[in-house]
């Protein structure tokens, strides 16, 4: 991985995010596809534009 991934993910986990909000990030990050549509969700979907514009920032909505 690369170390924008690796920081962007640790500052996420320590802030608390909302785990769909990450995983849709890093899905999108990595270019993996969007989930099935049953298991989709807000904040799964916020994650996964975010993570596609790479958006280090936008997750700050998304917290505990």
């Amino acid at each position: 991985m690369n170390k924008q991934y690796y920081d962007a993910v640790v500052t996420m986990e320590q802030a608390g995010v909302d785990a769909e909000f990450l995983q849709g990030w890093q899905n999108a990050y990595l270019l993996n596809p969007l989930r099935e549509e049953q298991r989709l969700n807000e904040a799964y979907e916020a994650g996964y534009a975010a993570g596609k514009e790479k958006d280090l920032d936008a997750y700050k909505g998304w917290c505990a």
